[in-house]
């Protein structure tokens, strides 16, 4: 006989796997301070690899400029103004990136923390229809 409070938990938990569980499941298998550490190193090296291009681009825009120009210039400071221009832009996205992975990370065990509840609630009717086939003596197998 089919026990219909079982099939609409596993329903449930079948379609969490396949919807919201797909994204937060993964995360839930982290600490929150590797979770957030592991984003702000892709981060460090995203920006790292995005300054360089967005410096490249200025200076090939600017290419002509800075040749007929590069002997008047004072390289010292533009070195300085470039590495202010970067670390400010680094400190920036860290903060929006721990900002961001934070609040997923926290949504991610909220929402893992109601799965593992249903799995619970699985387990126990599992436990309860165990119960029941060991007072009737039904071991599952073939009697000869």
């Amino acid at each position: 006989m089919l026990n219909e409070e079982k099939i609409k938990v596993m329903n449930k938990l079948a379609m969490y796997e396949k919807g919201e569980g797909r994204k937060y499941l993964p995360v839930s298998k982290y600490y929150r301070s590797d979770y957030i550490g592991l984003a702000m190193i892709k981060n460090f090296f995203l920006v790292t690899i995005g300054y360089v291009l967005a410096l490249a681009g200025v200076g090939a825009y600017f290419g002509n400029y800075l040749m007929e120009n590069i002997h008047k210039m004072d390289l010292v400071t533009l070195g300085i103004d470039i590495l202010i221009g970067y670390l400010a832009v680094l400190v920036v996205f860290s903060v929006l990136t721990y900002i961001q992975y934070s609040i997923k990370y926290r949504r991610a065990k909220k929402s893992v923390k109601l799965y593992y509840e249903e799995l619970t609630k699985l387990n126990r009717i599992y436990s309860r229809e165990e119960k029941k086939s060991m007072s009737r003596g039904v071991s599952g197998g073939y009697k000869k």
